[in-house]
């Protein structure tokens, strides 16, 4: 298929960055978290590169399908658990681990007939307020689910970070302490660290991390990008110049009109647009690369075409390939012209861009 937009994604880059949490975290198991398509990286693909993790995080059943149907059979946790008991089997028959994070999950498997026993994770809330049982809750649940004849022993324990970003935030301590409090005297492996709490917050290390930006070569820090990190980009995403044209001073380029040329210019459209997952709140001033040069964005983009003011590359022709994000520009950086973060921008590369694994 001819698709001039296309996305390469870097196994090696993928193998250095898990090299990276192993060194800043050398006594953590880690869970590499791939959900969401791998943060748009090809799941499959990811989960092959990343085969010497020690396990896998994903969000729904179907990720935990894919991994089992591309015939990996290490340990594979359901960071969400399931959400309807008749999934229960579905999740035996892929030996799939669960988070338990709700009541209703916890008298599911209380209720389970069946003979499969589950290996599981109790999730606490310590301070994000979306998912987990209260750390005064924590012990209850744990005596329960080491009850549950479902259940094959001890759960693990875990808590996730809100704040671990905001290295100047006492949250993430006070997270920690709370976590601590609550299962000091449980059984089970602990889990604490998300890619954030990995770079910044060794005591968040404790048994077992769960990397997921940084894996992809990519900040979880909003002034810093992966390099500057020590993390290699692992997706590149690009496209080429369709066409090449001067327009004349005066004259408005795109839909509405939104950039004027001031003066004569020499512009590039770029087969690549929001219908492909380069947002539309990219405007003018973004940077771009072109045939290795840096120039900018130009206009809105549409469902298909971005425009770009070429400036100085007057040698630009069709066919000169477009660099929207990669090694030689961060994504970090389209995210912050775009107002929004990274991980939405990696998810947002939608199917219709041709990706290859090298």
């Amino acid at each position: 298929m001819n698709r001039a937009a296309r996305a390469t994604i870097d196994s090696s880059a993928l193998r250095a960055n898990l090299a990276a949490v192993r060194r800043a975290a050398p006594d953590s198991r880690v869970m590499a978290v791939i959900k969401a398509n791998a943060y748009g990286h090809g799941i499959v693909p990811v989960a092959r590169a990343l085969k010497e993790a020690d396990a896998f995080g994903v969000a729904r059943m179907e990720e935990a399908a894919a991994i089992r149907g591309a015939g990996m059979h290490g340990r594979v946790i359901l960071l969400e658990g399931v959400f309807h008991a008749e999934q229960l089997e579905l999740a035996a028959s892929l030996d799939a681990e669960l988070v338990v994070h709700s009541p209703e999950q916890l008298e599911m498997l209380e209720q389970y007939p069946g003979e499969h026993r589950f290996r599981t994770w109790l999730k606490v809330d310590t301070g994000m307020n979306r998912l987990g049982f209260p750390p005064a809750g924590a012990r209850d649940v744990s005596r329960r689910l080491q009850s549950c004849t479902a259940v094959d022993d001890a759960p693990r324990l875990m808590t996730h970070l809100a704040r671990a970003d905001a290295t100047a935030d006492h949250a993430t301590v006070d997270q920690i302490r709370s976590f601590t409090d609550a299962t000091g005297d449980l059984q089970g492996s602990r889990s604490i660290a998300n890619s954030a709490g990995i770079l910044a917050w060794p005591d968040s290390h404790a048994d077992w991390v769960r990397p997921g930006i940084m894996l992809y070569g990519v900040s979880p820090f909003e002034d810093r990008t992966g390099p500057e990190l020590g993390l290699q980009p692992v997706m590149t995403l690009a496209s080429e110049l369709i066409a090449v044209k001067m327009v004349a001073a005066g004259q408005a380029v795109g839909y509405g009109g939104a950039w004027t040329a001031s003066s004569p210019t020499l512009i590039g459209v770029a087969a690549i647009g929001y219908g492909d997952g380069y947002t539309r709140h990219l405007g003018s001033g973004a940077p771009v690369m072109v045939g290795g040069q840096m120039a900018r964005l130009i206009g809105r983009i549409s469902m298909d075409l971005a425009t770009i003011d070429l400036g100085d590359i007057k040698d630009a022709k069709v066919g000169d390939e477009v660099l929207l994000w990669g090694p030689e520009l961060p994504v970090e950086k389209l995210a912050r012209a775009a107002g929004t973060i990274p991980y939405e921008l990696l998810c947002g590369v939608t199917q219709r861009v041709a990706m290859r694994v090298e």
